[in-house]
């Protein structure tokens, strides 16, 4: 077919309107000034003129809008609707790119997934700390897996990452195995993963490696015999420093080293006796009130405020640790632990008061399991106010040298 014009015969072109260069191909000439190529054909099946676009005359030179009409007429010889038949390339085109795409995400490694899913599961995590946790054990524990491609993690690999710990730091292999099965769940949720979790406990794991609830090897915190109390407190009220104020707290309050150490004077309600431990600080993240014995309320009275935190460090800016408060301890009790209080106040409520299980419990924030935690509704306050009362008490007393009368006996409270 030969061709009627030239290229800068369509350049000078100015008027709108459609210009013809043979075999369907026009210049289109808008009001606006603006020119663009365009195919027109006449529909075998509707007799209907139809128009495909084939770009604008700055970005399409001549050869190569004559080229694409060249196509649309074979197209329409054989029977192909030109405009169908781009739509179907695009959408070819797409779905091709979209499993290019798919499969280069497949291609993320553990260690790109993990960082993800922490990031998108941080909001909801009870503070820094645990955050921080969860990046360490899998950087130290699972770092064979973190170059790999999340797709091809295997029970095999999973094994050999869980293997040289899972006897000898049992509680920390349990929380690896549950943080990949984590992120390979988030992985496999966003498709970049396909198949079963190779990191799951039940049904699979469970028939490969040995339980944990059989290796596991329970360390107690040593624990002063509550018997020993009213001498060892009147010996820890003799020691200075925030650390062994700290401890004194802890002992009279019942609570975890942690909680007391980091303190802050906002959660007190002296007037109210009260402490109120935000959630964030629980080990069960849950807010817990904490009833205040006298002994604790002059004991809090006493402290100098300096600063945000009731047991400040030397920085004042940040509170002490925890070894501080085990330092306390040991300086006359070598051996012992500061969190081992926390049993010899339950021994005592158990072997020298009538007060109810769940009384105690409570006392020590130990969340409540089962059917029963669905009808909780009190944290029984006023009777933990009156058993911290009666451990302040006990505490304050010298140490019984013979036997010990119950207190509360055969009574409820």
């Amino acid at each position: 077919m030969k061709n009627k014009h030239s290229y800068m015969t369509f350049k000078n072109k100015t008027e709108p309107g459609r210009y013809s260069d043979g075999g369907g191909l026009y210049l289109v000439i808008r009001k606006d000034g603006s020119k663009a190529w365009v195919f027109r054909w006449r529909d075998r099946v509707t007799g209907k003129l139809r128009d495909k676009g084939l770009g604008p005359f700055w970005d399409v030179t001549l050869e190569e809008a004559r080229a694409v009409a060249t196509t649309c007429r074979r197209q329409i010889r054989e029977g192909i609707n030109p405009i169908d038949a781009a739509r179907e390339k695009l959408e070819a085109d797409r779905s091709a790119l979209a499993a290019t795409n798919l499969e280069l995400a497949r291609r993320l490694t553990f260690g790109q997934c993990a960082e993800k899913y922490m990031k998108a599961q941080r909001d909801g995590w009870r503070n820094a700390k645990h955050a921080a946790q969860w990046a360490a054990t899998l950087d130290t524990y699972a770092a064979s897996l973190q170059p790999l491609p999340v797709e091809d993690i295997d029970t095999a690999l999973v094994i050999k990452a869980l293997t040289p710990i899972w006897s000898t730091k049992t509680e920390t292999a349990t929380r690896v195995r549950q943080r990949i099965e984590a992120v390979l769940n988030w992985a496999t949720a966003r498709e970049f993963r396909r198949g079963d979790n190779p990191a799951r406990w039940r049904g699979h794991l469970d028939k490969l490696l040995p339980k944990p609830t059989k290796l596991r090897k329970v360390e107690h915190r040593a624990a002063l015999p509550y018997i020993e109390a009213g001498t060892y407190m009147a010996e820890l009220r003799q020691q200075r420093g925030f650390g062994a104020r700290a401890l004194e707290l802890q002992i009279l309050t019942a609570a975890r080293p942690g909680e007391v150490a980091n303190a802050k004077w906002a959660e007190f309600d002296l007037a109210a006796a009260t402490w109120t431990i935000p959630g964030e600080r629980m080990k069960a993240g849950k807010e817990h009130r904490v009833p205040l014995s006298k002994p604790a309320l002059k004991l809090l009275h006493d402290l100098p405020r300096i600063g945000d935190f009731v047991f400040p460090s030397a920085r004042k800016r940040r509170p002490i640790t925890t070894a501080a408060m085990l330092k306390a301890l040991r300086t006359t009790r070598p051996g012992y632990d500061a969190h081992g209080f926390r049993s010899t106040f339950r021994d005592w409520a158990a072997d020298q008061t009538a007060y109810p299980r769940d009384v105690a419990e409570a006392a020590l924030a130990h969340a409540v399991q089962g059917v029963e935690a669905v009808y909780r509704r009190t944290d029984l306050f006023n009777k933990r106010a009156r058993l911290m009362a009666d451990w302040a008490t006990y505490c304050g007393a010298p140490s019984p040298s013979g036997n010990v009368t119950p207190i509360r006996k055969g009574k409820t409270a």
